[in-house]
C-alpha cells in the first residue's frame, strides 16, 4: 500500500489504476478513474484516446476480486475497447481471450493484449464524451477545492 500527499492509503486495484493511468498517459491518452456510465455500474479507468477513443480498464487485484464481479459485461457496450489490468502474479488464464490485458503495477503498466474492438455509436460516444469531461472537470475543481464536493 502506497499513501498519497494527502495520506490516502490506496487499496491494490487502486494501485493497479494508478499504473495504468501513467502508462496509457504515454499513448497519448487521458484518464479518469471511478467513473459511472450508467446507474449500477462504474468502471475502474476510463481512457480518453487522440481520435475519441473509449476505452474501460478493470483493474483486478485477486482472484477472488475477479470472480466477484459479475458486473463487466455491462461495461462492453460503453466503451470502443476494453480491458482487464492485473497484477503480474495474477492467474491470467481466467481473463477472457476477447479482452485486452494490461499487467499493471503501481508505477507503470504494459498492453500486452488488445481488447476487440466494438466501435460505439456516434451517440454514445457523444454521451460518454460528456461524462469524461463532466468527471474530470469535478475532479479537477475538487482538487483544488477540497470543501467543493461536500456543498452539494
Amino acid at each position: 500500500m502506497i499513501e498519497t500527499a494527502s495520506n490516502v492509503t490506496l487499496m491494490p486495484g487502486q494501485l493497479l489504476a494508478r499504473g495504468v493511468c501513467r502508462a496509457l498517459r504515454g499513448h497519448d491518452f487521458v484518464t479518469v478513474e471511478e467513473l459511472v456510465p450508467t446507474p449500477g455500474l462504474r468502471v475502474d479507468v476510463m481512457a480518453l484516446g487522440p481520435k475519441a477513443e473509449v476505452w474501460v480498464v478493470e483493474c483486478k487485484s485477486s482472484r477472488v476480486d475477479f470472480a466477484s464481479d459479475h458486473k463487466w459485461q455491462g461495461y462492453l457496450e460503453w466503451c470502443d475497447r476494453f480491458f482487464w489490468a492485473v497484477d503480474a502474479d495474477f492467474p491470467t488464464d481466467l481473463l477472457p481471450e476477447s479482452c485486452g490485458l494490461i499487467i499493471a503495477d503501481a508505477y507503470d503498466a504494459e498492453i500486452v493484449r488488445m481488447g476487440e474492438q466494438n466501435k460505439l455509436s456516434p451517440a454514445r460516444r457523444k454521451v460518454m464524451l460528456q461524462k469524461f469531461a463532466r468527471h474530470a472537470a469535478i475532479r479537477a475543481q475538487a482538487a483544488r477545492d477540497p470543501g467543493f464536493l461536500s456543498a452539494f
